[in-house]
C-alpha cells in the first residue's frame, strides 16, 4: 500500500503573544508533489500514511478511550451529505489538485483548528494523497504536539543541547477522509481518527462530526431497558414500589461503581444476557472480588463462571480446560486440585468457626 503524495500544507502552532491560553499560526508552508519529495519532511512522514490506513477502527469501539474511532458525519432527516459543512470542506480539500487551490480550504480547516478548546501547540500538517495501485484520492489531516523536555546529542564537552518546538511522529494524532475499509473500497460518510490524549480536542474541531456510542455505553442503555421491562412486568400497576424500583434502577445506572444488588433469579440474568451476547458477542464482564480482580466475556456467564453464596460468603467458581500461569513462579503451580465439594465444605466449617467465636463473650472466660 503505498501512497503517492500531491500537496501538502504545512502549519507551526505556537501560543499567542496576547490572551493567555490562545494559539495562532506562526509560520506555513505549502509543498507541491515535487517539493515534498525534497523535502526533510518526507523522511519524518514515511510510512506513516500506510500505519494509519491499516489502523483498525469499529464502528462502536470498545471503550471511550479506545485510540482509534470512527466519526460520522452529523446529516439532518432529509438532508444529503453535502448539507453538511465539514463533508463540504474535507470534499474541496480532495478536490484541489494544486497547493495553490488547497490553501483556501485548507485555511478554513485552520481556523476551524484553533477555535478549539484545549487546542495545543505544535505542527498541523493537511496532506492530500493518491493510493498508486487504484488512484485513489484520500485526504490525511496530521497534529502533532510538542514534545517537553528534548534534546540531542552533541559532543563530549556540552553533551547535550536542548531543542525547542521538537515534535514526534509516534504521538501523532490523525483524521483520514474518506475510511478506507480495505483498498478499493471507501466509505465517504465517516472519518477515521486516532489520538492517545485524554484531551479530546482533537476530534471536537470538526464539530459536525459524530462518534458513535461505544460497546460499554450500548450495553449499559440495553440492560437498562431490559431491566424497566423486568420492572414492569413484576408490578403492572404504577404502584409506590414500582417507582422506588425504577429510581433505585436509574441510581445503579448512573453509579461508577456498583455492589451485587441481588435482584434476579439466575434464568431472568440469562435471558438478559442472551438477548445482549446475540448483538454483540465480545462483550467484556470486569468486576472485582474484595481485592482480587476477575475479567472475562459476558457470555461466559453461567457456563464457564458462576457466582454462589455460602454462609454470607460471595463464591465465584470460574470454569476451564488449563490453568496457565505467567512469569514469576509461585508454589500454587504445583497444587493437586481438590474436590469442589470438600472446598464447599471447608468455607461452611469455617463460617461456623466463625460464628462461634463471634459469640463467645471474652468476660466469661475462667480467671485463671
Amino acid at each position: 500500500m503505498n501512497f503517492l503524495i500531491e500537496w501538502v500544507s504545512f502549519y507551526l502552532i505556537e501560543q499567542s503573544d496576547g490572551e493567555a491560553g490562545t494559539k495562532q499560526v506562526r509560520m506555513s508552508k505549502h509543498l507541491s508533489s515535487d517539493e515534498y519529495q525534497g523535502s526533510e519532511l518526507r523522511q519524518f512522514l514515511d510510512g506513516e500514511f500506510t500505519r494509519i490506513a491499516k489502523r483498525k477502527a469499529e464502528i462502536n469501539p470498545k471503550s471511550e478511550g479506545s485510540p482509534t474511532k470512527l466519526g460520522r458525519f452529523v446529516l439532518e432527516e432529509g438532508h444529503s451529505l453535502d448539507s453538511n459543512p465539514n463533508y463540504a470542506l474535507l470534499h474541496r480539500l480532495l478536490a484541489a489538485s494544486t497547493k495553490e487551490e488547497s490553501k483556501q480550504p485548507c485555511q478554513e480547516l485552520v481556523q476551524l483548528y484553533l477555535r478549539t478548546s484545549q487546542v495545543r501547540g505544535g505542527v498541523l500538517l493537511i496532506v492530500k494523497t493518491r493510493l498508486e495501485s487504484l488512484d485513489d484520492r484520500y485526504l490525511f489531516i496530521l497534529k502533532c504536539d510538542f514534545e517537553q523536555k528534548t534534546a540531542v546529542i552533541t559532543d563530549e564537552r556540552s553533551l547535550i543541547a536542548n531543542v525547542q518546538m521538537a515534535i514526534n511522529a509516534k504521538n501523532m494524532k490523525s483524521l483520514m477522509y474518506p475510511h478506507m475499509v480495505e483498498p478499493g473500497m471507501n466509505d465517504w460518510y465517516h472519518v477515521k481518527i486516532h489520538q492517545f490524549s485524554h484531551a479530546r480536542y482533537f476530534e471536537e474541531f470538526l464539530r459536525f462530526i459524530e462518534y458513535p456510542q461505544t460497546v460499554s455505553q450500548i450495553v449499559s442503555q440495553e440492560v437498562l431497558s431490559l431491566a424497566k421491562q423486568h420492572i414492569e412486568y413484576i408490578y403492572p400497576e404504577a404502584t409506590e414500589e414500582r417507582m422506588r424500583e425504577e429510581e433505585q434502577i436509574e441510581l445503579i445506572a448512573s453509579s461508577p461503581k456498583r455492589e451485587l444488588s441481588e435482584k434476579w433469579e439466575h434464568e431472568t440474568v440469562m435471558e438478559a444476557m442472551q438477548i445482549i451476547t446475540d448483538r454483540q458477542p465480545d462483550v467484556e464482564l470486569k468486576f472485582k472480588l474484595d481485592h482480587m480482580q476477575i475479567r472475562t466475556l459476558l457470555a461466559d456467564y453461567g457456563n464457564q463462571l458462576h457466582i454462589a453464596k455460602v454462609n454470607g460468603r460471595y463464591i465465584v467458581l470460574l470454569e476451564g480446560e488449563f490453568l496457565q500461569f505467567e512469569r514469576g513462579v509461585s508454589p500454587v503451580e504445583f497444587v493437586k486440585p481438590k474436590q469442589l465439594q470438600d472446598i464447599v465444605r471447608e468455607l461452611e466449617e469455617r463460617s461456623k468457626t466463625a460464628a462461634r467465636s463471634d459469640s463467645t463473650d471474652p468476660d466469661d472466660s475462667p480467671p485463671w
